[in-house]
């Protein structure tokens, strides 16, 4: 169920596989001890975040446009 979910917020993304091991690098950051608390866990989230943010282009509509009358 969740996987399901997952795989269709990826599905959308721009670079899935990239948000993917950010998102495991950050969930395995939490657990390894650091110098400076919370740096980097901060940094990696706003990462993860601007990736996550990235959807794919999609093509733009056709707008179509009467022309110009002269006068």
């Amino acid at each position: 169920m969740i996987r399901d979910i997952v795989a269709r917020f990826a599905a959308g993304l721009r670079f899935p596989v990239l948000f993917a091991l950010t998102a495991t690098l950050f969930v395995f950051d939490l657990f390894v001890p650091d110098l400076v608390p919370f740096v980097d866990e901060i940094l990696l989230a706003l990462g993860t975040l601007l990736l996550g943010s990235l959807r794919k282009k999609t093509a733009p509509e056709q707008v179509h446009r009467e022309p110009l009358k002269p006068g």
